[in-house]
């Protein structure tokens, strides 16, 4: 049975408060798949940015930034699992989520552990190379990679794009804890040397749904 990793963004799951609708409509359409095995992980979201903006007077350190968008994650992990009616423990490495996905048809987790300048997103990529996945998801607030700033006017959907120059684009953003970018810089190299076909969607879930029958979907294909 074929594995589809997912990066949950915590855009998406947290927005400002839990995005209960969303959460419980998107099990709905996970469950539907029953020719595939999922393993979702959650990003931090507003609940890490809040407190890493509580924290800015003070001067941390970058890993402290780090810690706080960790424990985020696991929280939001928590809670997306909570949906797939999951109590047990929530993986905390590779190892565990692939011990786990022999077991279960639904794995989920947020970061796995503390790893300089990466984010779920890297994480994600990680786990789909080390799965041996062939389609890597990434759900975020905007419905794919722009050629500008999304909500600016004239912003254009860019439909596809190579590793390559997708991995030029995320070089250049400066990295940092909590940042908000399609896909951090992590897994556009993991992505780009493994060939990984991602694919970066919307919150729509009718979208998704189309995207996993094999359907025109709206959004962005990294190949």
């Amino acid at each position: 049975m074929k594995t589809i990793v997912i990066s949950l963004g915590g855009s998406v799951i947290v927005p400002d408060k839990v995005n209960y609708d969303f959460l419980k409509k998107f099990k709905r359409v996970i469950d539907k798949f029953k020719n595939y095995k999922f393993v979702i992980i959650t990003g931090g979201g507003s609940t890490a940015r809040k407190y890493m903006k509580a924290l800015e007077k003070g001067n941390f350190s970058e890993k402290i930034y780090s810690l706080i968008g960790i424990a985020s994650t696991k929280l939001n992990a928590r809670v997306v699992a909570g949906f797939f009616r999951y109590k047990g423990e929530i993986p905390d490495s590779m190892i565990d989520v692939k011990k786990k996905l022999k077991r279960e048809k639904i794995v989920v987790c947020g970061a796995l552990g503390y790893r300089e300048d990466m984010t779920t997103d890297g994480n994600a990529a990680e786990l789909a190379r080390y799965l041996g996945s062939e389609l890597f998801i990434n759900i975020t607030n905007v419905k794919g990679l722009y050629d500008r700033y999304p909500r600016k006017r004239g912003a254009k959907l860019i439909k596809q794009i190579d590793f390559n120059d997708f991995y030029k684009i995320a070089k250049k953003i400066k990295f940092k804890a909590g940042q908000h970018f399609v896909l951090d810089q992590a897994a556009a190299e993991i992505i780009r040397e493994s060939k990984i076909m991602t694919v970066i969607v919307g919150d729509s879930l009718k979208n998704l749904e189309s995207l996993l029958k094999g359907k025109r979907f709206i959004g962005t294909v990294i190949c």
